[in-house]
């Protein structure tokens, strides 16, 4: 019988946006973190550039605003792109205050200036702003004698009590696979808070570790809850290209600093794509490099910084610097290879200014959700902006409602009374690698009527094979994901399909242009239908 455990708030995700609403919920109730691996694990750990905010004096508000807006094509939610802006100084405030050293430089934060932006706003610590946020609230958060951080979990799904019968829907906690022991446990909580990133490992190529596989976008479509703009994915332009390299990123930040895209013969090209040249927004820059690629019939193009003074090149960007050297490349000297790869997820799960999802007491927060900010595509480094304002936020809405009586009922445990082993895992990795190449080669930066068609073809066919081992063999860590990763990539096509026209991330041969006004935010109800395949016992 599997294991059961019981909490006032379960965040599922050890990112930025749960640890920082762990911190933030823990002064008022016992909270349970689930970490997929450990802090590693999270694309936060591993996000190089920054945190967008207003902190110079010569940069204001309206000038954030403006550029979030310019970047999201016309969808994005004017009021909560103002509202997150507005809090950003805030957000920074907490951060200092928890010990996050920011780089100074006379005495004021240093910034750096990204794609997109109009001004230099974006706060760092050298190029590796994520792992210092990270770190510096997993031990926060390991001292705090409220929180529990439980690694080496996977969430299943979401428990939604109107499939109990009896009971009005609610969400009530999650059924989780120990990955160290195997066996499927029940956490119960009042509240649950979905913080498992994005979905990028959809993608053959991507800068993200590999636990960005949709799973909270997928528990929570299953559970009834609303996705949107799935079609909007966003391609960093910049990847290491080596065969050793794996998803190693090249930070927006190198651009920033004055790094110059070049074909191979040397020449310089973003010009001819946009008059901001290398700092136009990822969407122009990723297509600009994919188009030249094809032309050309490269594997890659490169980045080059060699030109900037060797000290400064160091200083700036140890790590990036560093991992290159490993590969026999020189950045103070010599251009890096880059090709582009799936980085962000701008679409997810539908909620509002304080994290709500459509699942009462489930709320949602950082790449996993669908908030307005980012529209059809995602100002660079407003994603662990993002992540932080609406922990905030739904920190505070939690917190309202903590003193309301609950009836939480005892959760059925996970019934696997019924299934065996399997004898054919090596089916779940080939089904796995064919999912990933055909949204590569099918969804990827440049779309087509046709190639969405072959995409959800052989989508449908997988979906078969993937619910017959579901339903009958006992699950793994590789086969939650990839019945996720299916599910997501069904909501991307579907979205994708439905978008008749060009737009932000979303480029398609058949509709080029750009429709005004723009075509409404394409979501998807939840399928709640799709519970019935939990197996919990009677």
């Amino acid at each position: 019988m599997s294991q059961r455990f019981s909490t006032d708030i379960l965040v599922i995700g050890g990112g930025a946006a749960g640890l920082a609403a762990a911190l933030q919920l823990a002064e008022h109730a016992r909270v349970t973190v689930l970490c997929k691996g450990d802090i590693t694990s999270a694309s936060s750990h591993w996000a190089q550039g920054g945190i967008a905010a207003v902190t110079d004096p010569e940069d204001t508000f309206a000038d954030h605003v403006r550029d979030t807006l310019d970047a999201g094509a016309g969808l994005c939610d004017e009021g909560i792109v103002d509202m997150v802006v507005q809090n950003a100084p805030a957000v920074i405030a907490r951060l200092a205050s928890w010990g996050v050293a920011f780089d100074q430089e006379d005495n004021a934060y240093h910034l750096t200036r990204e794609g997109g932006h109009s001004q230099r706003r974006v706060l760092h610590v050298a190029d590796a702003t994520g792992r210092a946020l990270t770190e510096t609230m997993t031990e926060r958060v390991l001292d705090h004698p409220n929180i529990e951080l439980i690694n080496d979990r996977l969430a299943i799904d979401l428990i939604n009590l109107s499939k109990l019968g009896r009971y009005p829907s609610r969400c009530a906690g999650a059924y989780v696979l120990n990955r160290t022991t195997g066996h499927v446990e029940v956490f119960q909580a009042r509240f649950v808070v979905l913080a498992t990133g994005g979905a990028s490992k959809v993608y053959l190529y991507t800068s993200n570790p590999d636990s960005s596989t949709g799973d909270g976008i997928a528990m929570a479509w299953r559970a009834g809850c609303r996705i949107a703009n799935m079609e909007f994915n966003q391609f960093h332009p910049t990847c290491l290209y080596h065969p050793l390299a794996g998803s190693f990123l090249i930070s927006e930040a190198v651009r920033g600093e004055g790094g110059i895209l070049r074909l191979p013969d040397g020449q310089r090209f973003m010009h001819k794509f946009d008059e901001r040249g290398e700092l136009a927004p990822r969407d122009i820059v990723a297509r600009a490099i994919d188009h030249e690629m094809k032309r050309l019939g490269t594997d890659c193009l490169y980045l080059d910084i060699s030109h900037k003074p060797a000290e400064f090149v160091r200083t700036h960007f140890p790590n990036i610097a560093s991992r290159c050297y490993e590969f026999g490349i020189d950045v103070t000297e010599a251009p890096i290879p880059v090709v582009p790869a799936a980085h962000y997820t701008c679409g997810g799960v539908l909620v509002d200014r304080h994290g709500r999802t459509d699942l009462p007491n489930l709320y949602a927060i950082g790449e996993v959700s669908c908030t307005g900010l980012h529209g059809a595509n995602r100002l660079a480094s407003n994603s662990l902006l993002e992540c932080l304002v609406f922990a905030q936020n739904a920190a505070l809405k939690i917190a309202a409602q903590l003193d309301r009586p609950f009836d939480l009922p005892n959760l059925p445990h996970w019934d696997e009374s019924k299934v065996t082993d399997s004898d054919e895992s090596v089916v779940i990795a080939h089904n796995w690698d064919e999912l990933r190449r055909f949204m590569w080669d099918y969804v990827g930066i440049v779309r087509t009527n046709k190639r969405l068609q072959r995409a959800q073809h052989r989508i449908d066919l997988l979906k078969q094979e993937i619910n017959e081992y579901y339903a009958n063999y006992r699950i793994t860590n590789d086969l939650i994901e990839l019945r996720n990763l299916v599910h997501v990539a069904e909501l991307i096509v579907r979205s994708a399909t439905k978008r008749h026209e060009s737009r932000g991330l979303h480029f398609t041969l058949d509709y080029p242009d750009i429709v005004d006004p723009p075509q409404d935010t394409i979501m998807f109800p939840g399928s709640i239908d799709h519970l019935d395949m939990l197996r919990p016992s009677a």
